[in-house]
């Protein structure tokens, strides 16, 4: 097959994905790389001409990339994930409404677009978690106690200094009391990881990285995320509040830390979506909440939402490796730990 990788600076000397993008091209594959950071891209040649079999996305919100891949979707190229999909979730105020709107677990959220806007916010809802709508990666998520603090200056790690994250929206949610460890759980195409880490909201907390148990709750909770959104390739974080699961968070193409086989694993599931997946013309999330004309499915999307990947390869797979690689094991049931359990 031959794919085309869009990685912004960012991620340049990321192992997700250039891991992928060389075990790829390891297995026999053409994979082309395009930096939209820093480099003249022809369009006409990258898009028009349409020579990939599918186009993959790994770029910060708001990056250029995002653009470029809805270039390639129009001109009905495939796209993994779905690039309405990525936008929807892109967009953390839209991803908010989206999934608090078909029953998800997700806390109450204010947009506004100045700090000083979320004053307004009733007393009795704070303390509140405050972040860019198009935030990635922690930028300037910060936790503020009262209203009075709304207005103290921030970095855009969010700490002391200047600045209020970059500027645009901005979104609110009342602060879920949890135990400062954040679940993040990962999709491979339906394979479903758990994994725990320390919150961005205590740094000072000791928390080891690692994998976790799956519930069946939360297994639940994170296929239909995937379901509603139309995402194939996907992260959820998820805090463990005193109500139960609830979802704070929600990436497309994540890091897939701490997930076994994590290079096989997502370079298989790229594989695969890209040969069984629609292009992004025809492509809508099961919801059909960006339903295109023909009212198609999400970019390697089954009708009953995300389906396991097939092709994980032997561990140290050489360029010599058969371009179909051998099926993934089946999902590991979700009340079963994973990886040993903790």
């Amino acid at each position: 097959m031959r794919l085309c990788f869009l990685v912004e600076e960012q991620y340049r000397h990321d192992g997700m994905p250039l891991d992928v993008i060389r075990q790829l091209g390891a297995w026999g594959h053409q994979v082309d790389v395009l930096w939209p950071g820093r480099s003249l891209i022809s369009l006409s040649d990258a898009i028009q001409a349409g020579s990939h079999d599918a186009w993959v996305l790994k770029t910060v919100s708001g990056g250029p990339g995002l653009t470029l891949l809805e270039a390639a979707a129009s001109a009905g190229l495939t796209t993994v994930n779905d690039v309405r999909a990525i936008r929807g979730v892109r967009d953390k105020a839209l991803a908010a409404v989206l999934a608090r709107g078909t029953g998800l677990p997700v806390p109450v959220t204010y947009a506004a677009a100045r700090p000083e806007e979320l004053a307004e916010i009733p007393e009795a809802e704070f303390p509140l978690v405050v972040k860019p709508a198009d935030g990635s990666s922690g930028r300037a998520v910060r936790l503020v106690a009262t209203p009075e603090r709304l207005l103290e200056p921030v970095a855009p790690d969010g700490s002391a200094g200047t600045g209020d994250g970059g500027g645009g929206l901005l979104i609110a949610q009342p602060y879920v009391p949890n135990s400062g460890t954040d679940l993040k759980v990962y999709s491979v195409a339906g394979e479903l990881y758990a994994t725990e880490r320390c919150s961005p909201l205590h740094p000072g907390h000791d928390v080891r990285e690692r994998q976790v148990p799956l519930t069946a709750e939360v297994a639940r909770i994170a296929a239909r995320i995937g379901e509603v959104f139309g995402l194939d390739l996907y992260g959820v974080d998820i805090l463990l509040g005193p109500d139960g699961p609830v979802v704070v968070d929600i990436n497309d193409f994540p890091s897939f830390r701490q997930v076994p086989d994590a290079v096989a694993r997502v370079s298989a599931a790229v594989l695969e979506l890209a040969r069984r997946g629609t292009s992004g013309r025809d492509a809508a999330p099961v919801d059909g909440w960006a339903a295109g004309p023909e009212g198609g499915r999400a970019s390697g999307q089954s009708k009953t939402g995300a389906g396991p990947a097939s092709g994980l390869p032997k561990a140290g797979a050489t360029p010599t490796a058969p371009r179909s690689a051998p099926p993934l094991p089946r999902p590991v049931r979700p009340t079963a730990p994973l990886g040993g359990g903790r």
